[in-house]
């Protein structure tokens, strides 16, 4: 018996763990109605904003590790991307991805892979940026080994920014305060963006340079990221953990 093949509309309300994470990508708000999806962005259009500003991605190949529902690979694609090769192990969502591609023309530059990836093996030819947003801190919970200490899951994140520089060229990064996203179970001890910032420019010192950091700064409901520096680089706790997180843009030196 044949059945109908999901609209696009039904592949995106599937429901899973990571759900209506991200916004439409904005080629695609011309074929589904977005305010009639339940969506919970976590400020998409914000990050790509400042992202885009300061490494465009005309002519480039990317890698979209945990691409969710395609915002950052559906819009990178769109805009001039030679090819972005799209990681993401909810099954739905890949689906979804491809679907939408297919339906915007992009079915040539977009690649999916619905698992997730494989960081020692996946990447043998270069990449000119590769697309890591709030993924490594759910390791032992999502991927890899649920029995890790703390501090061998810190070293994990380390670990694998360092592996990578090998392959991308550039990185946007993205790392969640707590692990496997319990507060419960906090990455650092002081939770401040301070202590992020010399985690990872320690941890990855001659392996990354770190070209830019963004800040988020306005409020909750109205979000934009500018440059670190001494006004934004402290915790503001109104606009909740998320927003708190940096976003770094990071050059490999390897």
């Amino acid at each position: 018996m044949n059945h109908p093949t999901p609209t696009l509309a039904e592949l995106y309300s599937r429901t899973s763990k990571h759900s209506n994470y991200q916004v439409l990508a904005r080629p695609l708000r011309a074929l589904l109605a977005q305010d009639q999806l339940a969506i919970s962005s976590r400020h998409e259009e914000a990050r790509l904003d400042y992202l885009l500003a300061r490494q465009p991605v005309r002519g480039l190949r990317l890698a979209d590790i945990g691409g969710n529902t395609g915002f950052f690979t559906l819009e990178c694609a769109s805009r001039g991307a030679a090819e972005v090769l799209y990681f993401e192990g909810n099954a739905a969502h890949a689906q979804f991805v491809t679907a939408a591609a297919r339906e915007l023309g992009l079915e040539q530059i977009v690649r999916t892979e619905a698992r997730y990836v494989d960081f020692q093996h996946d990447f043998h030819d270069a990449i000119d940026l590769c697309l890591l947003l709030n993924v490594l801190h759910h390791i032992g919970d999502d991927y890899g080994d649920p029995g890790l200490s703390r501090e061998r899951a810190r070293q994990s994140v380390l670990d694998t920014l360092n592996r990578l520089a090998g392959s991308c060229r550039h990185m946007a990064f993205q790392l969640g305060f707590n692990w496997k996203g319990d507060r419960n179970l906090p990455l650092f001890d002081t939770g401040t963006k301070a202590e992020m910032i010399a985690f990872i420019r320690d941890g990855t010192a001659g392996r990354w340079a770190i070209d830019h950091i963004g800040i988020a700064t306005g409020s909750a409901a109205d979000a934009t990221y500018h440059d670190l520096n001494d006004n934004n680089v402290h915790r503001d706790d109104s606009l909740g953990e998320f927003l708190n997180r940096p976003l770094f843009v990071l050059r490999s030196l390897v």
